[in-house]
């Protein structure tokens, strides 16, 4: 029997719905449709959320979940990621949220975010390595994970440091990239991942710098998509490389990011398309499936 499950993901930069059919082995992505709201930005600069931005949040969640119901969903879980974990309110936007959905939300520990998105990338790239790292690079944090896609991580971190917080930190800067390198070098300091034999990188920021430096990011690709994004406005990225004009300011700060990242982990990242929903919506697939 074919079955509908839904995912509402509650991010730092956008909460986007992703609906998917499963049936007893399989799962096939149907809908996706988002909204960016942008709350890194808050986060960052002044570590709280104002009743406006999570009003708006909960009118997103909201509408998601009644969107999720038209569509037949037999399961349905709303996911909040580093807003819910690094805003001194984040009681406030969960009460908020669970008001909207009718239910309550989840929060997710930097682990639970790692994890699934380890699944959910692993599952959708399905690397040959015996050891594979999966990068989330998020608006407000980054997950690193590596493990074996058998069995799951074994060694997880998550540093509060995304391609919004970094972004709003380079504006405050007048651009300065001396600042915001140091800024990534001092924020991943001491992190000693395991190399792995393959990375993947997950996350909407991850996927506009794969416009720029193509879907394989070495170090050179990444320098060089470093130097080209520092020259051109917002404006000017996404005429060139047809990049969302809300993720264009964002580009730069993620390939100082995954830059340090790729340091640390040895080997280029491969972008891939799926990540922390698609964890999720396999998750509920195996439930299902018990």
């Amino acid at each position: 029997m074919l079955r509908t499950a839904a995912v509402i993901d509650v991010g730092s930069n956008t909460v986007r719905l992703v609906t998917a059919r499963f049936g007893a082995a399989h799962l096939d992505e149907l809908h996706t449709e988002r909204v960016r709201l942008g709350l890194g930005h808050e986060l960052e600069a002044t570590g709280r959320l104002d009743e406006d931005s999570i009003a708006e949040a909960a009118d997103a969640v909201r509408a998601y979940c009644e969107e999720a119901r038209r569509q037949g969903a037999h399961s349905l879980e709303v996911l909040v990621t580093a807003p819910g974990r690094q805003a001194e309110n984040g009681d406030e936007l969960v009460a908020a949220l669970t008001r909207a959905a009718g239910y309550p939300v989840r929060v997710l520990t930097a682990d639970e975010e790692a994890e699934l998105s380890f699944a959910g990338a692993v599952a959708w790239a399905k690397p040959e390595a015996a050891v594979v790292a999966v990068v989330d690079l998020g608006g407000a944090s980054t997950e690193i994970a590596v493990g074996r896609p058998e069995t799951g991580p074994v060694w997880m971190r998550s540093v509060d440091l995304g391609a919004l917080r970094l972004t709003t930190r380079l504006r405050e800067s007048g651009g300065d990239l001396d600042a915001a390198r140091a800024a990534v070098a001092e924020a991943f300091a001491g992190m000693a991942p395991p190399t792995p034999g393959a990375a993947l990188i997950a996350g909407g920021s991850a996927r506009a710098l794969g416009r720029v430096a193509g879907l394989v990011l070495g170090p050179e690709e990444l320098a060089e998509a470093t130097g080209v994004l520092a020259e051109l406005s917002p404006e000017e990225i996404t005429e060139r490389f047809e990049v969302g004009r809300h993720r264009a300011p964002l580009v730069l700060a993620a390939a100082l990011i995954v830059a340090e990242v790729q340091q640390r982990l040895l080997v280029p990242l491969e972008v891939t398309g799926a990540g922390l929903r698609e964890g999720a919506l396999l998750a509920a697939l195996d439930e299902a499936a018990a």
